[in-house]
């Protein structure tokens, strides 16, 4: 795996966080269901980046070596990283936009 392909798998797994994210809320709202957003972000987040970090190994034919886990692992990390950014930049407008103030 290079940089660029690493990018790539980021880029793919932070857009489909939301995207997953939000099914995933919805279940549960009519579940009735309590959960935290920001915790439930993080946890999708990192389920689809063990995802998409298989599915790379396996349509690739990856061999399996230092580098390679290096760059899943962060994958893993960046990925949950930006769903928690994301998340309380996306609540931290919305403050703010309401007038209220956050002190982040």
């Amino acid at each position: 795996m290079n940089l660029e392909m690493f990018l790539l798998l980021l880029m793919v797994v932070s857009a489909f966080t939301g995207l997953f994210t939000e099914a995933v809320k919805k279940v549960l709202d009519e579940c009735k269901v309590r959960y935290a957003s920001n915790f439930l972000a993080g946890i999708v987040a990192a389920v689809l980046a063990v995802g998409v970090s298989a599915g790379y190994v396996i349509m690739t034919e990856s061999h399996i070596n230092a580098q390679l886990i290096v760059y899943l692992i962060a994958l893993l990390l960046l990925s949950w990283l930006s769903a928690m950014v994301g998340y309380d930049k996306v609540i931290q407008a919305i403050s703010q936009l309401r007038g209220h103030s956050t002190t982040n």
